[in-house]
């Protein structure tokens, strides 16, 4: 294969480097050029099925009263239901309210949701409970503290819209408050860069939502009041509201003053967005300080046993092996 080629000729190993080399380079510069253009190729997409969504919901809106739609079938039941057993007196409380808004759960058809399910999910589990308990008859207990186990199952029914809804809540203040100091730092080159408030948020709002879309939702929907609200302040005191979190209404505070006052609203933004990447950082050192008494129960009930087997086993061999 190689015969009329010496492969110990110098010229002959200089000149296979440089051809290498310059395959190499041309390589090199023609990769960028073969690329594809991922990020705008996304861009375009995103555009277009915005578009296509767009089209949709105008469509829709449209076409609302000449054609019916199954998915509105259950939510007008769940309403007849609500307002004929007049449950909103009863099972509705503004502290359930404030949560749903807090949950993401907006407008008139979230309440009634939520009320629906808290009068029927403790029903469904108190007679299933029942059929499980007195028909099938599984367990061998007195009938008083089956009727009680009964009345448990209900009590669960009624606290689990509750928990669900609490944790929600919890999942989506989580997501906004990782993301908040990113969101203020854009905030603020918005701002230092001479763009209203409004568009200011707008821009945030669109850039956010990679990182936590709750927190795009809340300043989309704050932009929007900003928009029809005859006071400014009354949206930013409904985000902190929407959000329930401190370093938001520090935040609304400060927007809320440069409204009234016109204090300089560069500087307290920067302020803010370093109070709240020091409560990041220190909710992390929180955690971390909080992992060793954590991982003592679970190191004493699955690592200790395997240590003393693995330290034990051997001398317990032995002395069987010479009692033998």
């Amino acid at each position: 294969m190689f015969e009329g080629f010496d492969l110990g000729d110098p010229q002959f190993l200089f000149r296979i480097l440089v051809a290498i080399s310059a395959a190499a380079t041309v390589f090199t510069l023609a990769m960028p050029l073969m690329e594809r253009d991922s990020l705008g190729t996304r861009m375009r997409s995103v555009s277009v099925e915005r578009d296509r969504i767009r089209a949709r919901e105008r469509e829709r809106l449209n076409n609302r009263n000449s054609r019916a739609s199954l998915r509105h079938e259950p939510k007008a039941y769940m309403k007849q239901i609500v307002e004929r057993l007049n449950l909103s007196s009863w099972l509705g409380t503004e502290k359930a309210k404030l949560q749903l808004a807090q949950a993401g759960f907006r407008g008139p058809q979230a309440e009634i949701g939520f009320l629906f399910f808290r009068f029927v999910v403790p029903i469904v589990l108190f007679f299933v409970a029942n059929f499980y308990l007195f028909v099938l008859e599984v367990v061998d207990w007195p009938g008083m503290l089956r009727f009680g186990a009964a009345i448990a199952a209900a009590y669960v029914g009624i606290k689990a819209p509750e928990i669900f809804l609490k944790n929600t809540m919890q999942k989506r203040q989580a997501s906004m408050r990782q993301a908040f100091p990113d969101a203020l730092d854009l905030l603020l080159i918005c701002v230092e860069s001479g763009i209203s408030i409004e568009h200011a948020f707008r821009k945030v709002s669109q850039e956010i939502g990679s990182q936590s879309v709750p927190l795009a939702e809340e300043l989309a929907l704050t932009t929007a009041e900003l928009a029809y609200l005859p006071d400014r302040r009354l949206a930013y005191e409904n985000l902190a509201i929407r959000t329930n979190l401190e370093s938001v209404k520090q935040i609304v505070t400060a927007l809320s003053q440069a409204e009234r006052y016109g204090t300089p609203l560069a500087a307290a933004l920067r302020v803010v967005s370093q109070e709240s990447r020091d409560n990041r950082l220190m909710e992390a050192e929180k955690k971390a300080a909080s992992l060793p008494p954590k991982l003592t129960v679970p190191m004493i009930i699955f690592f200790l046993p395997v240590l003393f087997a693995v330290i034990l086993t051997p001398a317990i061999i032995q002395v069987m092996a010479t009692q033998k």
